[in-house]
């Protein structure tokens, strides 16, 4: 659906993107995740168009770059800055867009209507923007990138500040595109939101590609060892092991177990373990 082959992007001397190669299957949700700076927003801006690389070639689904208009068509965008009118309704935002988009007419009213419904703002479609709430203005940013019903989505943190019901919302939302069909890349910051989502997952940092893989996977490879934390009457006992139902069994035979947990590995120790602990701002 969308290829990066040996992708090259610099501002001066800095090198945002360094020899990126990489191909993003159908029907997948691909999460592209990394430190600020890492070559993120770059690379997706590569992706919708909007930056040509200074080597190498982004290519959409065989038809070529999206540098070009007809290929852009196939594209939906949703920004992490909300791309809405405030002064606009949610049907006249979409229309918009939509219009933008070449959509006019029958078409133009049923994509309207079946976004407004997606977005779950049916009885609010004629409000202004500015009455909104943060999670209602997030889902039709989404619904905004879907009006003119593209196979790709570039979708850039989705759900930054918004409450954790419209987050649940929007990632059904989400993963109810992949099951049409769709091809969703999604940044985020939250590593449990593409734990729980993504099919594949790829790490950048300082403007390469470190590793793409199944969230399993990525666990297994980088994520480290399970802790396994035990409560005893003589005290405390913490225990980094890869097998932590072995450990708990040779504890509890050694002696009576008053309380335990298991820490086991998850994406945001692999991020860690790859891109290190320093702070990026």
């Amino acid at each position: 659906m969308l290829r990066f082959n040996s992708v090259r992007k610099a501002y001066g001397a800095l090198v945002a993107v360094d020899d990126l190669s990489l191909e993003l299957r159908p029907g997948e949700i691909f999460g592209l995740l990394g430190p600020n700076g890492a070559g993120k927003t770059t690379s997706v801006n590569m992706a919708a168009g909007l930056l040509a690389p200074d080597a190498g070639t982004v290519d959409l689904d065989g038809v070529g770059p999206p540098i070009h208009a007809g290929v852009r068509a196939r594209i939906g965008v949703a920004p992490q800055s909300l791309a809405i009118y405030d002064d606009l309704s949610a049907e006249e935002n979409l229309s918009f867009f939509g219009r933008l988009q070449g959509l006019s007419g029958g078409r133009l009213a049923e994509r309207v209507g079946w976004c407004v419904d997606f977005a779950g703002l049916s009885d609010r479609r004629r409000d202004r923007i500015k009455t909104y709430s943060g999670g209602m203005k997030r889902r039709l940013n989404l619904a905004i990138a879907l009006v003119h019903d593209p196979p790709l989505l570039l979708l850039d943190e989705p759900t930054v500040g918004v409450d954790p019901q419209s987050r649940s919302s929007i990632l059904e939302k989400i993963v109810q595109l992949r099951d049409q069909g769709r091809t969703v890349v999604y940044t985020t910051h939250y590593m449990e939101e593409a734990q729980r989502l993504c099919d594949r997952v790829g790490i950048m940092d300082h403007g390469k590609l470190l590793t793409v893989d199944t969230v399993d996977r990525l666990l297994e490879a980088h994520g480290g060892k399970s802790v396994v934390t035990v409560e005893r009457a003589d005290g405390q006992v913490r225990i980094d092991t890869d097998d932590p139902l072995e450990e708990l069994n040779r504890l509890r035979l050694d002696g009576t177990l008053l309380r335990f947990r298991v820490d086991r590995p998850d994406l945001e120790q692999v991020f860690l373990n790859l891109t290190g602990r320093h702070l990026r701002d």
